[in-house]
């Protein structure tokens, strides 16, 4: 009775480690959190740049 269920957890875990079908939702995921971290990394130096733009346009019309 013991080695049954035995035998049917290491069967299930078997199978569960040799599917396929999430595969592609795991991958969709690492690509947007790829994403997300390359637009915070760059938004943070490139707001920076834009906001000394702004600025200087700003005090272009001042004077």
């Amino acid at each position: 009775m013991f080695l049954d269920l035995m035998l049917k957890v290491y069967i299930q875990t078997q199978l569960f480690f040799r599917r396929k079908d999430g595969a592609s939702a795991i991958e969709y995921v690492i690509i947007v959190s790829l994403v997300a971290v390359v637009i915070v990394g760059f938004g943070t130096g490139i707001g920076d740049k834009i906001s000394a733009i702004f600025l200087k346009i700003q005090d272009g019309i001042k004077t």
